[in-house]
């Protein structure tokens, strides 16, 4: 783990990491998936909406109801890479420095020593993170951001890979705090799973009958291979066609809503590209890609009188592929 003192490093996090094949690439993911199933039923396409926010350097949010298995599931991927986990329960008297760190005085050697936060880690769970107020849902702004944390004037950088998984609830509104568009725009993706079908609940209640799965899920993947994946779908073709019809996508947005797609989310949708071809065999992007990503992608980036899900659709209606 890269040490919290650690000046953080001007190049991107990709950088020095030597990619994978595609192939191998594409067979670890097809590895984790697997894995996570073994814990996780009827979420295969959530499990890979994850898997392609982590290799493609963004963070994620879930939301729904209670007891629909968001916690769950981000806990098996981050167990299925043997990496350093940290699971921060969000409430109303959670303190920013509870989430960063905070420097304590020690006696014995006369000088203030800095006690890492649960942010310094690779994964970290975020639960519930609409019950916290808005001050400590800023503490993530920066970590997000940069992925490093400022704490009494001194800039950290957090571990490399670093991905927030967060959950929130859409239920009791008058107990949550809505997320400020700030945050919102940090997460590359928002998804929601779901209710179960009735033969995928038969067979979850047959998986925790006794121990729950998760307490025995083993890592199956590396640190070291997740770096090198993520430099491989860093290292994807995106042609200029393709980069020209994102930006008239997002362009479309703008037009037709009140707040539209920002660069930064047109950034995240190519890279989850980028990771969508890896996950297909690809190493070149194809509207397909950019397609199948978009709404996961740009859908709560969106501020308009009608869903933001709306908005993408008709974008991607409207916007031919050239």
């Amino acid at each position: 783990m890269t040490d919290a003192g650690t000046p953080k490093p001007e190049s991107d996090d990709v950088a020095g990491h030597d990619p994978l094949s595609v192939s191998a690439a594409a067979t670890l993911t097809d590895r984790i998936i697997e894995n996570v199933e073994e814990v996780i039923v009827g979420q295969h396409d959530a499990i890979e909406h994850i898997l392609v926010a982590m290799l493609a350097r963004g963070h994620l949010l879930l939301e729904d109801v209670p007891g629909v298995g968001k916690t769950v599931l981000g806990r098996a991927v981050a167990t299925s890479v043997d990496c350093s986990f940290k699971r921060v329960q969000f409430t109303p008297d959670l303190l920013p420095s509870d989430v960063t760190g905070v420097n304590v005085f020690n006696q014995k050697t006369r000088e203030f020593e800095f006690r890492p936060g649960p942010v310094f880690a690779n994964v970290v769970l975020g639960d519930e993170i609409n019950r916290a107020p808005p001050k400590t849902q800023a503490a993530l702004l920066e970590a997000m951001a940069e992925e490093q944390v400022t704490v009494d004037g001194e800039t950290r950088t957090l571990p490399n890979p670093f991905t927030v998984i967060a959950t929130q609830n859409d239920v009791e509104p008058g107990r949550t705090y809505d997320l400020p568009m700030a945050e919102i725009d940090r997460f590359m993706k928002k998804l929601r799973l779901g209710y179960p079908s009735e033969d995928e609940e038969t067979a979850l209640l047959q998986r925790v009958a006794g121990d729950h799965p998760i307490d025995s899920l083993e890592p199956v993947a590396t640190l070291d291979d997740l770096r090198g994946a993520r430099a491989t779908v860093a290292n994807v073709t995106l042609s200029e066609p393709v980069r020209r019809y994102v930006s008239r996508l997002a362009t479309h947005t703008r037009n037709n809503a009140t707040l539209g797609v920002s660069p930064r989310g047109a950034i995240a949708l190519v890279r989850a590209a980028q990771a969508r071809a890896i996950l297909d065999g690809r190493d070149y992007v194809i509207p397909d890609d950019v397609q199948t990503e978009a709404p996961s992608v740009w859908s709560h980036r969106i501020d308009a009188d009608r869903p933001g899900e709306a908005v993408v659709d008709a974008a991607l209606e409207s916007v031919p592929v050239e």
